[in-house]
């Protein structure tokens, strides 16, 4: 069960290097807010600081945890997942928060089960479809039970509700279906009715509505639900080329709510400029490539596969954060992965970095 050959150093500095920034990120971010709310500055920074340790530690240990363990017990894991999902909504046990039931709190920190489900999706599909590589060309019998699977946790997710995590398991399920084999005619076929149930789904809810207007128009209301894009944007253009320098953002000081959060690319942006913002945007990419490149590279398909959702895990939640900050699409609650402030996200993250790096372990390749 423990591997010895050694794993992709690369993806591992990558992963250590986004973990470092993000870090960096948090103290300059979360200063003001934390001296303001809470009476100390380094309130987060500390905070952050621990998981980060605790998720390096439990990265290497998975990493030494031979991937195909994971397997065995992926049905075990989707199941307490979903239980997880239904758990968060009965009253007085999910946290309530901006009008949201997300959380359970376990007295000494908060967590999402949506983290939890993310990672058991991928696991759980990875197993199954290396299974039935063979049926999932066929839409009844193949392609249909996975998305029955997808549409019950999407269900779920919504009444919590969560937009931006259930978007994160529709494309995470398309990904890993599509690499298993399942036809593009299929989804073609699944696009119209998906996209006028979305639509429905906007037009019939006003707090989903408005985040639409507002990210057509975030100026037509500056003051209320504009308020995040327009100051997220501020601070972008403050920026220009090389940043008003670490530890100098204007927005940080409580015009951006929770900059320590999902708004954190802004304040990296605002004070380390484009040049800093490529940095970090190589990086990704970087990660990407070594993911992909493991991925494709894996000894069976159950390792392929499973590298595969857990890059591109990395990947949506990435370019769905940046496209928010950026007035590219409405906002959501997206974090930006080893960045936004979080420790059991950040562990559970860490979870699937020490994943990754024992698919490495195995893969063909120098």
């Amino acid at each position: 069960m423990v591997s010895k050959k050694p794993f992709d150093f690369g993806i591992f500095i990558v992963v250590l290097f986004l973990l470092a920034v993000g870090i960096i990120m948090i103290s300059s971010a979360s200063s003001a807010y934390a001296l303001h709310h809470h009476g100390n500055s380094y309130l987060f920074l500390t905070k952050q600081l621990a998981w980060a340790g605790l998720g390096i530690v439990i990265m290497l240990i998975v990493s030494r945890i031979d991937y195909r363990f994971w397997g065995r017990f992926s049905g075990l894991l989707f199941t307490i997942s979903i239980a997880l999902l239904m758990v968060v909504l009965i009253p007085h046990i999910g946290a309530v928060r901006n009008g949201a039931q997300r959380w359970i709190n376990l007295g000494f920190t908060e967590f999402q089960p949506s983290e939890v489900m993310k990672l058991a999706l991928i696991i759980f599909f990875a197993y199954r479809l290396s299974k039935d590589k063979d049926k999932i060309s066929s839409f009844w019998s193949g392609l249909l039970p996975y998305l029955m699977w997808i549409g019950l946790i999407i269900g779920l997710l919504l009444l919590q509700p969560h937009m931006s995590s259930a978007g994160v398991i529709v494309f995470l399920g398309i990904i890993l279906l599509f690499v298993a084999g399942a036809r593009i005619w299929h989804f073609i076929m699944l696009a119209f009715p998906t996209l006028t149930l979305a639509a429905v789904a906007i037009m019939f809810s006003s707090y989903r509505l408005k985040r639409v207007t507002t990210f057509l128009d975030p100026w037509s209301d500056p003051k209320g639900d504009g308020w995040q894009i327009i100051q997220s944007l501020y601070a972008i253009g403050s920026g220009g080329l090389f940043g008003l320098g670490l530890g100098r953002s204007r927005q940080k000081f409580l015009y951006i709510p929770e900059p320590h959060n999902d708004f954190i690319f802004s304040i990296l942006a605002e004070e380390l400029g484009y040049i800093g913002v490529l940095v970090v945007l190589i990086a990704f990419l970087i990660f990407i490539w070594r993911g992909l490149k493991i991925a494709m590279n894996a000894q069976d398909s159950f390792g392929s596969l499973l590298a595969a959702g857990i890059t591109s895990l990395v990947a949506i939640q990435a370019l769905i954060n940046i496209l928010v900050v950026t007035s590219s699409m409405p906002v959501t609650g997206m974090p930006l992965p080893f960045f936004s402030y979080g420790g059991s996200s950040l562990l559970f993250l860490m979870v699937g970095m020490g994943i990754l790096l024992n698919i490495s372990r195995s893969a063909a390749y120098k």
